[in-house]
């Protein structure tokens, strides 16, 4: 009773459209076998439908482009709110079969873990950007941006010129295809942003972000002094990124 009732508040919150304000959890898996990527993918063929069934409508699973060691899986799940982040978690706590059905991944021996380490990071959705854009189902590389501010001041400087100064519809313009802006709540290296772009292939991401940095309008607003890169980022970090099987985006 207690599952069909969260589920329940778990739809509510998805019905108050007034109130959502879209959150994205990052968890990048460390591991460093083939069988640990394996407990870690079975999982999520597993935990991906039960998300969908508490209204986390896509949920992404990706491998590194070129796997560095350790190797990484990254996870990218949207929630409607605080609220219901915290009801899906409560929800897959309290699901009896799925609890059981994983118990290979949440009950692997300390001896033979199923991953090294999990980092976890929770993302607000830029205003300019408010939901997940799925790329067409073909073929893509995604590129994972990190944007680290010496102060919170910069940082927020630097959404601003996402979303106010235009440089988002720049990205969208120029057939960047993005998936996700956010903005980290809570997580490690504050303050930062992330985004989340797609290209065909490295050729293609190549050739896009060399018309970006050409782009009238790009020039136009990084000339401003007061969105200088040297000011508002102190460090960007890239990481080229492939879907799993199980992904849905």
């Amino acid at each position: 009773m207690e599952i069909a009732s969260t589920d329940s508040k778990v739809k509510a919150t998805e019905n108050k459209t007034a109130e959502i304000e879209l959150l994205y959890e990052l968890r990048i898996y460390t591991f460093s076998s083939t069988k640990q990527q394996q407990l870690i993918e079975d999982f999520y063929s597993l935990a991906i439908p039960a998300l969908n069934n508490l209204g986390v409508e896509k949920v992404g699973l990706f491998l590194e482009y070129e796997p560095a060691s350790p190797k990484k899986l990254f996870v990218l799940i949207p929630y409607n709110s605080l609220t219901h982040f915290s009801e899906v978690s409560k929800a897959l706590d309290n699901d009896l079969n799925f609890q059981q059905s994983a118990v290979a991944y949440l009950n692997a021996p300390a001896d033979e873990p199923a991953y090294a380490r999990i980092e976890s990071s929770l993302m607000k959705a830029f205003k300019n950007f408010p939901s997940l854009v799925t790329p067409t189902n073909e073929t893509r590389i995604f590129e994972l941006r990190q944007y680290q501010s010496a102060s919170e001041a910069a940082g927020k400087k630097k959404i601003e010129m996402f979303n106010d100064a235009g440089e988002i519809e720049i990205f969208k313009r120029l057939k960047f295809n993005p998936v996700f802006w956010g903005e980290t709540i809570i997580g490690a290296e504050r303050p930062n942003l992330v985004y989340m772009v797609t290209f065909e292939d490295l050729k293609d991401k190549e050739t896009k972000w060399s018309n970006f940095i050409n782009d009238a309008k790009w020039k136009e607003i990084s000339s401003l002094p007061e969105y200088s890169n040297g000011l508002l980022i102190n460090l960007i970090t890239s990481t080229i990124l492939i879907p799993s099987p199980h992904s849905q985006i």
